[in-house]
């Protein structure tokens, strides 16, 4: 597999080493690090050069009661935990879909209830469809799969939009992004993606929702919810 072409850039990198990024943001720039060994020696010299700078500012006095606090709360959540019991049954050999579920990186892996099969899938458009992501409410986020040469209507962003590519491809008028490149959009920004010819399999968090451009995308802006 080849290394992605499409970075997130430095300005969001800086914010995720940072925890500046909101859940949804942070996942999509977490699963690009996956795929992107470049932005992850990045981040790990951002996340050296925060920590030093955190070993020079003087600390703050804690309460005296705060570590029994903490040790009183570590004793409760260990007896609310329950017993973990063994598999009632033999696990099944994985499908094919499963499979390419388990191939996808973690942390998206673990945002996943099932293999991919297993999703809701929801209508979106014809030969489009979505699976919303319990990410945190300040974006949506959604894994959106795409038929071969599907086209989403010209839009803009009513604020940033992050989306990285898990299979497959699609194209707008900035480029070609395959698995690992990262898309942002945002309110300067307008584009009609349209997947490749064997689908596509993304990963977006968005932040502000989209606008539909043109008269007949603003007509359907009163009906349509994306």
């Amino acid at each position: 597999m080849s290394l992605p072409s499409h970075h997130p850039g430095d300005t969001l990198l800086i914010d995720y080493s940072g925890g500046a990024l909101c859940e949804g943001a942070s996942l999509v720039v977490a699963t690009h690090l996956a795929f992107c060994p470049c932005c992850r020696r990045l981040v790990t010299e951002m996340d050296a050069v925060g920590g030093a700078l955190l070993e020079d500012l003087e600390p703050e006095p804690l309460d005296p009661g705060c570590l029994d606090a903490l040790l009183a709360r570590i004793d409760r959540e260990e007896t609310a935990r329950p017993p973990c019991r063994p598999a009632a049954r033999p696990v099944p050999k994985p499908t094919e879909t499963a499979a390419r579920a388990a191939c996808l990186p973690e942390p998206l892996r673990g945002y996943l209830r099932g293999s991919l099969d297993r999703q809701r899938w929801r209508f979106l458009q014809p030969g489009m469809g979505y699976v919303d992501l319990d990410a945190g409410r300040s974006a949506t986020t959604r894994l959106i799969r795409m038929k071969g040469g599907v086209s989403v209507p010209r839009h803009t962003h009513g604020g940033v939009e992050l989306t990285i590519v898990l299979e497959g491809g699609f194209s707008d008028e900035f480029g070609a992004f395959q698995p690992g490149d990262v898309a942002v959009g945002d309110s300067s920004i307008e584009h009609r993606p349209v997947s490749d010819p064997e689908g596509c399999l993304c990963l977006a968090a968005t932040v502000g929702g989209l606008t539909l451009t043109g008269p007949f995308g603003r007509f359907l802006n009163r009906f349509i919810n994306f």
